[in-house]
């Protein structure tokens, strides 16, 4: 499965942007998906994932309660919700596929997305 992640951008500390992560190839796959994060100079974090059927869905302490992972199976989407952003929260954000079991582990995935580039300005 190929991913391509967008809706990235400016925003001031307080908004909110929705990511968008669009999956083509083989989508017939049952395929958790996951958001990573990576900000200059530190490494790839994880962001939330979700599972193939929608109804799991795991987030890092960071991001709990802040931001909404979802997915429309029937139109090969998954999407992050991220509200209440902070300045901590700029990053270029990946989306990720992997068969089998939902994941935190970037190393679990094998498909990835060219990432967005999200910056919260204070």
């Amino acid at each position: 499965v190929q991913l391509q992640a967008c809706g990235g951008g400016l925003v001031q500390a307080g908004g909110y942007l929705r990511l968008s992560c669009a999956a083509s190839g083989r989508t017939n796959n049952r395929y958790p998906v996951g958001w990573f994060r990576q900000a200059p100079g530190k490494e790839r974090e994880f962001v939330a994932t979700i599972s193939w059927t929608g109804y799991s869905t795991y987030y890092a302490d960071s991001v709990k309660g802040r931001f909404t992972i979802s997915r429309d199976n029937a139109k090969n989407m998954v999407y992050l919700q991220m509200n209440s952003l902070k300045p901590e929260d700029t990053a270029v954000y990946y989306c990720a596929a992997r068969l089998g079991s939902s994941s935190y582990r970037a190393d679990d995935y094998d498909n990835w997305g060219q990432g967005t580039l999200v910056t919260v300005s204070s």
